[in-house]
């Protein structure tokens, strides 16, 4: 008798398992953690009767209105962003699930910012089958987010001002006194320093930026947006941190500007990821599995990011990279935050 028991008592867990995320009140686990071979059938009804998923969102309106006009379209369930810097999505974010006031599905903005709001306890580990897809930095061991596109910074220049066969090649050739006033870099790129350390050794590092400053100087800009303007204007014929991405949508919109790398691109995941205690949990993870379905990826792709899907092809692909730890980014901020404002010269707080 006990044998036959013992089957039917995993019968029936299993039974609770399976029906746990189309019961009423479903919870975010109930649903991400879900994975018989109904599962997407059970999303997509879900996602139906709750109509609609929020997202709070880092991308450029236009980017992630795309996204959400594709997903709308697949499955007639509407997508509502707000958009905000990475901080504010943490900060509100954070706020709301103290305060028990749940409005949002699914944070979709930087990787650092993402980690920080796993440390907080307000994320929900996915079970998607998409992840197998992707490349092995977009992975976390806790996997409470998950990195959709990587932010590539590369160096960019304005094509009228500066010739292709005469672009550095090195971070030496930076010091040559020819790049005297022409060049630019963001206020607030130290994780982009502690990739280059990591990737060339600190003292060389350390050596090269500092020949650079003495020798040349370099101008400090706030926003990678502007920094990638001011390349366009020719304000600043030459930028050491650019996402590229922004020089890629100018340049194919006739804008006088290109990118290139010098030695190794350094790269950060970026990301998203499903609120704990998401109002609408099935839609939720819906938008999580679309985003990152080879039919998503191959948006951002069309967007000029560079997708974490082994299955999207590309320019990038070919580009050898240095990742930068999401991590390390956080644990290490005051470290990098330091230096990065000790080697550029950069002033205030």
């Amino acid at each position: 008798m006990r044998k036959i028991l013992i089957p039917l008592a995993l019968v029936a867990a299993a039974s609770i398992i399976i029906t746990a995320q189309v019961k009423p009140g479903a919870t975010a686990a109930d649903v991400a953690l879900y994975t018989g071979a109904d599962r997407m059938e059970k999303l997509i009804a879900g996602a139906k009767k709750e109509g609609t998923v929020s997202i709070y969102t880092s991308l450029q309106t236009a980017d992630i209105g795309k996204l959400g006009a594709a997903f709308e379209k697949k499955y007639g369930v509407k997508a509502i962003s707000w958009r905000a810097g990475s901080e504010d999505i943490v900060q509100r974010s954070v706020q709301e699930a103290r305060a028990n006031r749940f409005t949002v599905d699914v944070m979709e903005t930087n990787g650092p910012e993402l980690e920080s709001m796993h440390r907080e306890n307000i994320l929900q580990l996915v079970k998607s089958p998409y992840l197998s897809d992707l490349i092995a930095p977009a992975i976390l061991p806790h996997g409470e987010w998950v990195g959709t596109r990587l932010n590539v910074f590369v160096q960019a220049y304005n094509t009228k001002q500066i010739k292709k066969l005469d672009l550095p090649k090195t971070w030496e050739d930076l010091a040559n006194p020819k790049w005297k006033g022409k060049i630019g870099i963001e206020q607030e790129d130290s994780d982009w320093l502690a990739g280059i350390f990591t990737d060339i050794g600190d003292a060389r590092a350390r050596k090269v930026f500092k020949d650079i400053v003495t020798t040349n100087g370099i101008s400090v800009r706030k926003g990678h947006t502007l920094l990638t303007q001011l390349v366009v204007s020719g304000e600043v014929p030459l930028a050491l941190t650019i996402y590229n991405y922004k020089a890629e949508q100018l340049k194919k919109q006739g804008a006088p500007i290109d990118w290139f790398v010098i030695g190794n691109a350094v790269a950060r995941p970026n990301g998203m990821a499903v609120a704990r205690k998401a109002p609408h949990p099935h839609a939720a993870v819906l938008f999580y599995d679309f985003e990152l379905s080879p039919e998503g990826q191959q948006i951002i792709a069309n967007l000029e990011f560079v997708p974490t899907s082994k299955k999207i092809d590309t320019p990038l692909n070919k580009v050898p990279m240095k990742f930068v730890n999401a991590k390390v980014a956080i644990d290490e901020y005051d470290k990098w935050k330091g230096l990065y404002r000790q080697l550029f010269n950069i002033r205030g707080s």
